[in-house]
């Protein structure tokens, strides 16, 4: 009964206590979901209020700025700087000015005020930067500050007399001067130039000097020399002849060099060598030291010709004039108004006009290949020689591919007997390398054409001076061109020749001033000549150096510069 009762009474405490728990469980549950209305209430309520007060709120107004908070849009600058009511148009005007007053400051050794005006335009350049960057117009308030003290700086500026018309003034003084100054600067370096180009190289001038020892010490040279001028071979039409005129030794050996040393058969070759009386021991000297693989080389005195006299030639008549010599030789009594170059001496050297007399030269010839001793051959010149020339006297290059080398630019076609007889827009071509049918110049009779034409010109109104405006003139409609390739101009004076042309040209020419030979040489094109004279260095000073050493001054003197 006691175990029974005491079962009964814990079940009951059991009970109340499962009940007392449950109830516990139910309040929080009601709590969390009052307070999860509460909150989305009071959220809601926030968002509501929020958007009243941004919507009814009244807009922020500062006074000290202009600006409004609305984003403005980014502006072209350029069109600002083009635009002439944009305040960086003025600034950049103003700015300009000012400019030009600090160098007139300056000028005027306003130092002060010269830095003044530059401090300003620091500012203004800086201002047009930051515009620039932020893409922001320029402002009146911006730009008041500098307008205003870049009007006052330029007002000062004027009023110390570095006004527009006082500023004309002085920079047309300056320009003034400076154009003196240029023109005697132009005509000073003509001047220097053509010196330059007409001197003649210390090695040069000794090897001629030893050469012409050589000559006066040695008879067995002047006997060989005779008999190489009474040579059938020199008549011979069968051979291959080639005429030059010059007194420069090297320059003529190495254009016989470079001819016999691309010929196919050198031994064929007969050279016709003439020179002046200073020059001829030296000349016949050096080629008769060495047979140059074979080849004939007759040297002979421009004093032979007696045929070649005052009566017989209009320009030995006119070099005799008094008034000839002093425009040509005479320094004092040149005319300032005529190019520096055609006084040099050269144009009128009877040596440079002996191409007009090779007929009476060379009677016996048929045909024959003029070459000046300025060039240098690469190819076999033997195949001019069959060449048809169709009844004309010469063939040349023709140098026409620019309208400024037609006969307009040498000739004067202003004179009546010019005009009349002569079509202006006649190509032009090329002295230096020519072949020449001595039959149809015999038949031409085209010395007496020379002849013509320089009395002519005696007064110097056709043309200037020089043998290539007479040689148009004297073998106008007698000329059969050449290819291009024959002969190549303008190494003397034209640094811009393709390398292509050079390479397949025949020969090369250093016509100009800018000879091989002077230091003034165009560098791009020595090699060419360069490489004739190494060769001839091997060859030639062997069998010289010994007689040299023999003499009273050292035999290298000779060796250096061109050699």
């Amino acid at each position: 009964m006691l175990r029974g009762t005491g079962h009964g009474g814990g079940d009951a405490r059991r009970r109340a206590l499962e009940h007392r728990r449950s109830a516990r469980r139910r309040l929080p549950g009601w709590i969390w979901w009052l307070l999860g209305i509460f909150l989305l209430v009071g959220l809601m309520l926030f968002v509501l209020h929020h958007n009243q007060k941004e919507q009814f709120r009244p807009p922020v107004v500062d006074n000290g700025s202009e600006i409004e908070e609305v984003p403005h849009e980014k502006v072209n600058f350029t069109e600002e700087l083009l635009s002439s009511t944009s305040f960086a148009r003025q600034l950049a005007d103003q700015m300009t000015l000012a400019k030009a007053y600090v160098i007139l400051t300056k000028e005027h050794g306003n130092l002060q005020l010269a830095w003044e005006l530059s401090s300003q335009i620091r500012n203004c350049q800086r201002l047009l930067s930051e515009g620039a960057v932020s893409g922001r117009a320029i402002t009146r308030d911006d730009a008041h500050p500098i307008i205003s003290r870049f009007a006052r700086l330029i007002y000062k500026a004027q009023d110390a007399h570095y006004d527009i018309s006082t500023t004309i003034v002085t920079l047309k003084s300056h320009a003034l001067a400076l154009e003196e100054r240029a023109k005697a600067a132009i005509v000073q370096s003509a001047e220097f130039g053509q010196l330059a180009a007409e001197s003649f190289p210390k090695s040069l001038h000794c090897l001629t000097v030893k050469l012409t020892e050589e000559w006066l010490r040695n008879p067995k040279h002047r006997s060989r020399s005779e008999e190489q001028q009474n040579s059938t071979r020199s008549v011979d039409n069968n051979l291959y002849h080639f005429c030059i005129f010059s007194d420069n030794v090297l320059a003529t050996s190495v254009v016989v060099n470079s001819t016999v040393s691309n010929a196919n058969h050198p031994q064929q070759l007969v050279f016709h060598v003439v020179t002046d009386r200073i020059h001829f021991g030296a000349m016949s000297t050096w080629f008769l030291i060495n047979d140059f693989k074979g080849c004939t080389v007759e040297v002979r005195c421009i004093d032979e010709f007696s045929w070649l006299n005052v009566s017989s030639s209009p320009l030995v008549r006119q070099l005799s004039e008094v008034e000839t010599q002093g425009y040509y030789h005479s320094a004092g009594s040149k005319n300032p108004e005529r190019e520096i170059k055609f006084h040099n001496p050269k144009f009128v050297s009877l040596l440079n006009h002996l191409r007009f007399y090779i007929p009476q030269i060379l009677p016996n010839l048929e045909k024959v290949v003029f070459l000046d001793d300025d060039v240098v051959v690469q190819k076999d010149l033997t195949q001019l020689f069959s060449i048809e020339l169709h009844g004309n006297v010469i063939g040349a290059v023709e140098t026409c591919l620019e309208s400024f080398h037609r006969y307009h630019k040498y000739l004067n076609f202003s004179h009546p007997t010019i005009s009349s007889k002569i079509d202006p827009h006649t190509c032009g071509w090329a002295f230096g390398m020519n072949i020449f049918d001595l039959i149809a110049w015999r038949k031409a009779n085209t010395t007496s054409l020379y002849h013509y034409w320089q009395e002519q010109n005696s007064d110097l109104l056709l043309w200037r001076t020089g043998t290539l405006p007479a040689g148009l003139l004297t073998f106008y409609g007698l000329m059969e061109p050449l290819d291009r390739r024959w002969h190549v101009l303008g190494l003397g004076y034209d640094v811009d020749i393709d390398d292509r042309l050079i390479e397949s040209a025949a020969v090369v020419h250093y016509n100009g001033n800018m000879k091989p030979w002077l230091k003034l040489a165009i560098r791009r094109y020595k090699y060419i000549w360069e490489r004739i004279i190494l060769v001839l260095s091997r060859v030639v000073f062997k069998s010289m150096l010994e007689s040299w050493r023999r003499m009273s001054f050292p035999s290298d003197q000779c060796m250096q510069g061109g050699f």
